[in-house]
């Protein structure tokens, strides 16, 4: 795991009904005990499967998500006549990921992560440069505990770099049509307090929640954040952003570590 320790406690306590409350312990921890700027424990699986073109198993805590990529050597009927290629992704929770069953069935809320994924993926993309073919990012929940889209981006880019390298090895392509790094990563304001990588329990109870997806060279891609309830200030949202770079600096990181050496061939 990496992380990032900042110097003193957070801070972060308020009142509510006579009772104080806190986002974290007497020693500055949160539940799980964590600073408020740690990620939770991460890894990322290459290869966890054989049969896709490249393929990832990512952890964040106990968020687990399955992301593969798999390479159709054509693309959408509105871009045949363009030249280019696409990436797009599918998300889904699988029953058996969470508490209570969920349903197959793809709802607006999946449809609406899924163009997330897709669209933080094709930032980093170079479609011309893919030619006729569609990769196609599968990004499916094992376990939820928050987070799930972010680690979706996270393991998702691992899958789709692996697949697109493999087409340059087998001489497929000339060169790579990656042309940059992307993660993302969840945080939030809980009593006041900045966190990063948000668990469920915390996310339930945060007063603002922010997913954030970056480049490798700290440029945004996307934001998106809302207020539950009590409204925050701009001073805030520089806070959490500074706090997701950093998060995303080390998921980067750890990415690079992963690719640092080519897949091995099909």
């Amino acid at each position: 795991m990496h992380s990032i320790l900042r110097d003193g406690l957070p801070t972060g306590d308020t009142a509510r009904g006579g009772c104080t409350v806190s986002a974290f312990d007497s020693e500055g921890r949160r539940d799980d005990g964590r600073r408020a700027d740690e990620l939770r424990p991460l890894e990322f699986r290459r290869d966890y499967t054989t049969m896709a073109a490249g393929s990832a198993l990512v952890t964040f805590g106990n968020t687990r998500v399955l992301c593969t990529a798999s390479v159709d050597d054509d693309v959408p009927r509105w871009l045949r006549q363009r030249g280019g290629g696409w990436v797009t992704a599918e998300y889904s929770m699988l029953p058996g990921s969470s508490p209570e069953r969920v349903s197959r069935r793809v709802g607006g809320r999946t449809k609406e992560i899924q163009r997330l994924i897709g669209r933080s993926l094709r930032t980093v993309v170079d479609t011309a440069a893919l030619g006729q073919r569609q990769v196609t990012v599968d990004c499916d929940v094992l376990q939820a505990d928050g987070g799930t889209r972010t680690a979706s981006i996270c393991g998702g880019y691992l899958a789709l770099h692996d697949a697109v390298t493999r087409l340059v090895l087998d001489g497929t392509l000339r060169a790579s049509p990656i042309v940059g790094e992307c993660a993302a990563v969840s945080v939030g304001l809980i009593d006041g307090a900045a966190l990063l990588d948000l668990p469920y329990s915390e996310d339930a109870r945060a007063d603002v929640d922010f997913n954030v997806v970056m480049t490798g060279t700290g440029e945004l891609v996307e934001v998106q954040g809302t207020a539950e309830g009590r409204p925050f200030t701009r001073s805030q949202l520089d806070e959490l952003l500074d706090l997701a770079s950093k998060g995303i600096a080390e998921i980067v990181a750890a990415q690079r570590a992963v690719l640092a050496s080519p897949p091995p061939p099909r």
